[in-house]
């Protein structure tokens, strides 16, 4: 264990100090899309996912005007044609529905939302019918019903329990992955019968630790990718939780860009955001690809290969089309057609990458 740790901090730092030179990936933005019915707008989107059909999910934090200032029910999950045209709301009042945080497809395109308000994943089939839940909400009739608090260290996990969990995905053979997330730092697995298996991770920095594990994602050989945020960085796992390794990006944003809100980060401050992963795809096929979202700035999406090697960057900072501020999350049916959630923009882009 000791060797494993140091050549972990020796492999963190020499990736730290290494700046990467990668090339801008040229592609466009689809104007006008998803279109919304008129008079609607997202909230915060903090999830998208697209099925095998082509159809677009996406998890907003809306449908709050009626809420209270503080606290309000902030989630709504939408469905798109295709073509973008809107098709439904799913789950309307569901009462899982608290905040927004990630939504997704399964390989038999059950759709899959992660409500970090309510620290609860439900499963839906095609139809919208919930089939599983995990996880149970506070009760509304208990005085001591509150937010969670962020204790250093943190309250012990809970076998099938949550607390502000963030992310789903799935191996080959159906197994069940959910990052748990802003308080319990781990990853919990369930079989593919939904029964509790295992957990791994703790709050930390070390190889298998985390400090927010925020996105995951599962590749062809049953890799497990942990975008760790918080940490800057991504590790891969096995299926049984074994730390594999890790990488991280280290490509300097433009200097003339800006933070879409608040001030933008100069020194330490923004050493310790660039390539912080907020949202992680792998495509499909023979040849996989990782596509990695950062967070609210400096903004961009990477492609890098499943060995940790940025490939190319795409988008910068800003409000416009072709910009970005808080890919929370990415679809990415194919190497070449993205789609990025933005927090901070309120919106979904529909991506082309050009070869």
């Amino acid at each position: 264990m000791k060797k494993l740790l140091a050549a972990f901090l020796v492999l963190l730092g020499s990736a730290a100090s290494a700046q990467q030179s990668v090339p801008e990936i040229q592609f466009d933005s689809v104007a006008d899309f998803p279109k919304l019915p008129p008079g609607v707008n997202f909230g915060e989107v903090p999830g998208v996912a697209v099925d095998s059909k082509g159809n677009v999910f996406v998890f907003t934090r809306s449908n709050s005007a009626g809420g209270p200032a503080y606290a309000p029910t902030a989630a709504q999950l939408l469905e798109f044609d295709k073509n973008g045209n809107f098709a439904r709301e799913i789950g309307k009042g569901l009462y899982a529905w608290s905040f927004a945080h990630s939504v997704r497809i399964d390989k038999d395109d059950n759709i899959w939302a992660i409500d970090k308000g309510s620290d609860m994943i439900v499963k839906f089939d095609t139809f919208g019918k919930v089939l599983w839940v995990f996880g149970r909400r506070k009760e509304s009739a208990e005085s001591e019903t509150k937010p969670w608090e962020h204790l250093d260290p943190p309250l012990p996990a809970a076998d099938g329990l949550f607390r502000q969990p963030t992310d789903v995905a799935w191996d080959s053979k159906g197994n069940i992955y959910i990052t748990d997330g802003y308080i319990n730092s781990r990853v919990a697995k369930y079989d593919k019968n939904g029964d509790w298996v295992k957990q791994w991770g703790t709050k930390g920095t070390g190889p298998g630790q985390f400090n927010l594990p925020h996105a995951i994602a599962v590749d062809r050989n049953d890799n497990i990718y942990v975008g760790d945020r918080t940490n800057r960085r991504i590790q891969v796992f096995d299926t049984e939780g074994k730390f594999l390794r890790m990488f991280t990006i280290d490509v300097p944003p433009d200097p003339k860009t800006r933070a879409v809100n608040g001030a933008t980060p100069t020194g330490p401050a923004l050493a310790r955001v660039i390539g912080a992963p907020n949202s992680l795809c792998i495509t499909p096929g023979a040849n996989p690809v990782l596509f990695v979202g950062e967070s609210t700035y400096p903004g961009r999406i990477f492609k890098v290969s499943l060995d940790g090697k940025v490939l190319g960057v795409i988008g910068k900072s800003g409000r416009n089309l072709k910009q970005f501020s808080g890919a929370h999350a990415l679809a990415c049916p194919s190497e070449t057609e993205i789609y990025a959630a933005e927090t901070s923009n309120w919106r979904v882009q529909k991506l082309i990458l050009k070869r």
